[in-house]
């Protein structure tokens, strides 16, 4: 994917639930053709449970290794190994409030980022109102944590605070993939 004028391969996006990684990450797939790989789709199972650490983490590692891709998600016992490969970092720094009414809106639906079926098993129960909690309460943490990997291993990292500066970013990689794809393309 071209942004301002620099080639990027390796892209993480990051940030709170309902923050608009997953449907940032759907229209850069269409205007790039990379790959997209929504960890929530990979990770969760039937009943919403997590697979076990070893097979997770070397799902992980399996993901970072190709040339490749868009990764959606946080998933922080292997949010570092994303840092460490990624050329492009997207900091979905939104609102905790708005994230939560987004969380509350999608709810039950079919969702690119999910495995088939897996909307039948949300439930607006105890679980659900400790997600909304958890996105409230650890906003700060999160941000706190994200920055410090970015210190650790630095590159390049857009932060988004409104959802305009994400569609001022996708309306920019449209543009300039789009110009190059026509360079590319052209035959004197």
């Amino acid at each position: 994917m071209r942004y301002q004028g620099k080639e990027y391969n390796r892209i993480i996006l990051v940030g709170n639930s309902g923050s608009g990684k997953s449907w940032t990450a759907e229209r850069m797939e269409k205007i790039t053709g990379m790959p997209v790989i929504y960890l929530d789709k990979e990770c969760w199972q039937s009943g919403w449970k997590y697979p076990p650490k070893e097979e997770w983490e070397a799902k992980n590692r399996d993901f970072v290794t190709g040339d490749s891709w868009i990764i959606d998600g946080n998933h922080r016992e292997t949010m570092e190994m994303r840092f460490q490969r990624a050329e492009l970092i997207l900091f979905f720094d939104i609102n905790p409030v708005l994230c939560m009414w987004r969380v509350w809106r999608r709810h039950g639906r079919k969702r690119t980022d999910l495995a088939e079926g897996m909307e039948k098993e949300e439930k607006r129960d105890r679980m659900f109102y400790k997600l909304l909690a958890y996105i409230w309460t650890s906003h700060r943490k999160r941000r706190e944590y994200i920055w410090s990997l970015y210190e650790k291993y630095p590159s390049r990292m857009i932060s988004f605070r409104r959802t305009g500066q994400i569609r001022e970013f996708l309306e920019d990689i449209e543009k300039e993939n789009n110009r190059t794809t026509k360079k590319e393309n052209y035959i004197p």
